[in-house]
């Protein structure tokens, strides 16, 4: 990215946090280790979980889930279609069906109300706003929250991650997320079952035999090496401790874009989070404009890479060679037509802002009268 160009997200890196990582570097153990059970028992404190298990990324954690709850061939996953492709592939991974259902308008998550008959749902927080698990009319065998958006977000329920109403809840610690560990990810869980499935998930489905000698360990399933490093972990730790107050400069940049864009023409605002005892992540903040195309090329050429979440994973070649098209899925295709996600990230400027408003005001000015 050259200079002058605005990111639509970037991660906030300061100097505890790479002296976290020297330590780490400096000592006798760089991967998975001591400092991955020090983020693992913060993460899972942070949220109210029992259990929190790391992993290599938020896709491989997701994989995870899905494999610890037993869900596989013969089995039917349904999930958002306005997400990152992960949340439905994780599906593919085990063997099982794929299905979505189509969005709430005004909220942007997975309309529960609409949820087929299925053995998992991976319902997806879309942009960091929490769906309303406490509503979903039918429960699943397997409920996974897809939080990759929404660490740091709550419900009247507690943080999400508690998994007041899901069975486990999937983060990502991707640069552009809430906190970051590079590439990286979690579960947690209440389930001591489901963690100790993960943990051996996570690392090759070992089990370690030492009534027969110290050196042994036996596998009995097939899994993967999914384990985040101690460098990762050590990095985490020390963003995982500045995460109050990332998300609480998120909501402000959130409250501050509402009032710039109040009374803008043709701009549609995202929802905010519903009502008291609710608190938005705001991984996204994610307007909705006419003529998308021109308003994202014109932001583009002056430098703010505004970016669009998401192309709807039923449209791409994978799934619509299962038959799925944009049909069944009105609501999400409205959406989609317009979604544009503005840049929001904690060291976002006012002047930034201001510059980001300015020019979304004008590209519009120019999609209209092209």
């Amino acid at each position: 990215m050259s200079a002058g160009e605005l990111p639509y997200s970037r991660q906030v890196i300061d100097d505890d946090d790479v002296a976290a990582v020297i330590a780490v570097l400096r000592s006798d153990r760089l991967t998975t280790g001591p400092a991955v059970d020090q983020l693992e028992a913060a993460l899972a404190a942070k949220v109210g979980a029992r259990h929190a298990v790391t992993f290599a990324n938020g896709t491989a954690a997701l994989h995870g889930a899905l494999a610890a709850a037993g869900i596989g061939p013969g089995d039917r996953v349904v999930t958002s279609p306005l997400s990152f492709a992960a949340s439905a592939t994780c599906a593919l991974y085990v063997g099982a069906q794929v299905g979505f259902a189509d969005i709430d308008p005004d909220t942007l998550n997975i309309d529960l109300d609409a949820v087929p008959p299925c053995d998992a749902l991976v319902a997806v927080h879309y942009a960091g706003l929490p769906c309303d698990l406490a509503s979903l009319p039918r429960r699943p065998r397997v409920v996974v929250e897809d939080a990759c958006h929404a660490l740091g977000a709550a419900t009247p329920d507690g943080p999400v991650g508690s998994c007041a109403h899901s069975d486990m809840t999937v983060f990502s610690f991707h640069p552009v997320k809430s906190i970051t560990t590079g590439e990286g990810g979690a579960v947690t869980t209440n389930s001591a079952e489901l963690a100790a499935s993960l943990r051996r998930f996570r690392s090759h489905g070992m089990v370690a035999r030492p009534e027969d000698g110290g050196w042994c360990y036996e596998i009995d399933e097939v899994a993967y090496n999914y384990r985040l490093t101690d460098m990762q972990a050590a990095l985490g730790s020390s963003q995982l401790g500045k995460l109050g107050s990332f998300v609480a400069m998120r909501n402000a940049l959130a409250d501050r874009y509402r009032n710039l864009l109040a009374d803008a023409r043709g701009v549609v605002l995202p929802p905010a989070a519903p009502r008291a005892g609710w608190r938005h992540a705001y991984h996204l903040f994610a307007v909705q404009v006419a003529d998308r195309r021109s308003v994202y090329d014109s932001m583009h050429a002056a430098g703010i890479t505004a970016q669009v979440h998401y192309v709807p994973i039923y449209r791409h070649p994978l799934y619509a060679r299962m038959g799925f098209t944009p049909d069944q899925f009105p609501n999400t295709e409205r959406a989609y037509a317009g979604l544009l996600s503005l840049p929001l990230f904690p060291t976002l400027t006012r002047s930034d802002q201001d510059r980001v408003v300015d020019v979304l005001a004008h590209a519009l000015v120019r999609a209209e009268a092209a």
